[in-house]
């Protein structure tokens, strides 16, 4: 059985003293896998005060291992300071940064090549959703991912389904619509890699709450949430994770 795995993105949040009152407040259960991704300038001090059970993170890499490019931070550079675990191609960069298919594709092996386990965003607009182009945007994004990674690479990392019409909107989709979703994510891995579909854990971003995730954890093929806005407070999080922990019981 996939372990469901429940990642917490603060994106541009945080500080120094809410790590510490969060890391102090968190409570973690051993029935699921369990990470928190700060801004980079933290990860450090993440590691430091991180509880036995919390993995390490950051939401973006570079591609390179190293060289002239200012501002970049690399895979290996992240796994040495004790991070595990990197977030690519999330809505928000591909929107505000414009990053394409074939660079967050490559961002995911440059994660795998450094030792890290990619959370590989996938997702569509609302536009693309209203126009019905839901499940063609998401099978580019994927089709370019696998032109870059084999499937087996990403049984240690994610696959995360993020509608973009429902991040930071207080929007989600239901439980139905996400689940419809990520059965169509996994039967296109399939078509890859049968065995490591069935490894490879899907999980969902888009306004997950307290009160919104055991439903959506009890999906056959949601193995669990990246987390944004609910993830800041300890006891909210704390919450999400509860519900992991008990959804397949």
């Amino acid at each position: 059985m996939r372990k469901t795995l429940v990642a917490a993105n603060w994106k541009m949040h945080g500080s120094a003293a809410q790590l510490r009152t969060f890391m102090a407040a968190l409570q973690l259960t051993e029935d699921a896998e369990i990470v928190l991704l700060p801004p980079a300038v933290y990860l450090s001090y993440a590691v430091q005060l991180a509880p036995a059970g919390l993995a390490l993170g950051v939401q973006d890499i570079g591609t390179a291992v190293s060289g002239a490019h200012t501002g970049e931070i690399a895979a290996e550079m992240v796994h040495e300071l004790g991070g595990r675990w990197a977030i690519v191609g999330h809505s928000e960069r591909r929107l505000d940064q414009q990053e394409p298919d074939d660079l967050v594709a490559t961002k995911a092996a440059a994660a795998v090549r450094g030792g890290l386990a990619p959370i590989v965003c996938v997702g569509e607009t609302l536009a693309q959703r209203q126009a019905g182009h839901e499940q063609a945007v998401v099978a580019r994004q994927l089709d370019a991912l696998f032109d870059r990674l084999d499937c087996a690479s990403l049984v240690g990392g994610a696959i995360g389904y993020e509608p973009v019409w429902a991040i930071g909107t207080g929007e989600t989709a239901t439980p139905a619509q996400a689940q419809q979703m990520h059965e169509f994510i996994r039967g296109l891995v399939a078509a890859e890699d049968g065995p490591a579909a069935q490894s490879i854990r899907i999980i969902y971003g888009g306004s997950v709450k307290p009160d919104n995730a055991a439903e959506l954890f009890a999906q056959p093929d949601i193995d669990g949430a990246l987390v944004g806005g609910a993830s800041l407070q300890a006891e909210q999080f704390s919450a999400i994770i509860a519900a992991a922990g008990s959804a397949r019981d």
